[in-house]
């Protein structure tokens, strides 16, 4: 695992399409802003566990996903 330092308003580069930005920082909690292409899942963990687990809320399934 890759571990970082970045301030408010810095950004880390994920290949040449993604990037993600520190927002804010308040009381323990982060707030990222995540660009990437339209053809890449973004989720938060517990979502992408739900999606694995259960094939009804997979994004290629739920209708008006994109």
């Amino acid at each position: 695992m890759l571990v970082l330092t970045r301030r408010i308003g810095e950004m880390v580069c994920i290949g040449p399409d993604i990037t993600v930005t520190v927002i804010s920082m308040d009381r323990g909690q982060v707030k990222l802003g995540i660009a990437a292409p339209r053809d890449v899942v973004v989720d938060r963990e517990e979502i992408a566990a739900r999606r694995a687990a259960n094939p009804i809320f997979r994004r290629d399934t739920v209708r008006g996903a994109d």
